[in-house]
């Protein structure tokens, strides 16, 4: 994939004190980073993607011409990666106001490794607590997410929950499967020595922009509007300095170690490749990401010695 050229708008800026609050907080509001008119552009390309209209989806259920675009999009809960088919989630990979943030926040080289679009109807379930950096490990803690609001994100419709200040231990606990019927199928992270009232919601307008730490606890409830969407489009972004040890291959005939592995499905945001001479991949495809409300099963105990 080619890398994406934009140039940053003098409105948008973000300041030492929007750093240092990052830096102590582990995330970071940005409001009014899209505007109205690109807030739709987003709404109207996942009705596109839903429709099936941008190419194939793995898991993306059938649906027909005649149907409207509120039932066939709130089908899905969320659909990973794709930027590989869409040319406009492509291009808000950097937006402007993401160039911005990235480059103030993780330095003046930065690549992305996945999006996800998030749509979370009425009734959809939310996502335990959990930190990124489990699922997409650095070897520089630099994963930071980018959480574009395409609706107004509220306590009422599942917006996101943080315990400020969690990231910075630099500590990545414990997971545990989960049962609860709030939670989508994902494992929940347990044992961390926060309570929930430590959370507070981030509530945020239609267009703004949150950034994230891959180490900060977070979670989100369900929608329990009585209808709508709560839409989001969430990237991933780390240093490009960074080697990525993601999805190594380790029943290959010759598999790398894990400290020279190195995922190269990879779209350049800002600066330059240090390792552009191992050349780009295009390997993981979009997909359905499996609602499973009521998580993935009873927890998992010690077993008795």
């Amino acid at each position: 994939m080619s890398t994406i050229t934009t140039e940053l708008p003098k409105s948008v800026e973000i300041s030492d004190s929007d750093c240092e609050s990052y830096e102590k907080d582990g995330f970071l509001v940005v409001p009014n980073a899209l505007t109205g008119e690109e807030v739709e552009e987003l709404r109207h390309e996942t009705v596109e993607i839903c429709r099936g209209h941008r190419g194939a989806v793995n898991g993306l259920a059938e649906s027909s011409e005649d149907e409207p675009d509120d039932e066939i999009i709130r089908r899905t809960l969320c659909i990973h990666q794709i930027h590989k088919i869409s040319p406009i989630m492509l291009h808000y990979l950097a937006q402007s106001a993401m160039v911005e943030g990235l480059t103030k926040l993780i330095g003046p080289n930065v690549k992305c490794m996945q999006s996800m679009l998030f749509i979370k109807a009425a009734g959809k379930p939310g996502q335990a607590w959990h930190q990124d950096e489990i699922f997409i490990p650095t070897r520089d803690r630099s994963l930071t997410g980018g959480w574009v609001a395409m609706d107004d994100a509220t306590t009422e419709n599942g917006c996101l929950w943080v315990i400020p200040g969690s990231h910075s231990r630099g500590i990545l606990w414990p997971q545990e499967n989960q049962n609860d019927p709030r939670f989508d199928c994902a494992a929940e992270t347990r044992g961390f020595p926060y309570q929930d009232e430590d959370a507070i919601p981030v509530e945020v307008k239609a267009g703004a922009i949150v950034f994230f730490n891959g180490y900060l606890l977070h979670r989100s409830l369900p929608n329990r509007a009585a209808g709508g969407y709560r839409r989001a489009l969430v990237n991933h972004y780390m240093s490009a300095e960074s080697l990525l040890p993601w999805r190594t291959n380790t029943s290959a005939d010759t598999p790398v170690q894990v400290g020279r592995s190195d995922f190269r499905d990879i779209v350049m945001i800002a600066g330059e490749d240090p390792y552009a001479f191992k050349g780009l991949e295009d390997t993981v495809r979009p997909s359905v990401r499996r609602s499973g409300e009521g998580g993935c099963g009873e927890p998992k105990r010690p077993k008795s010695k």
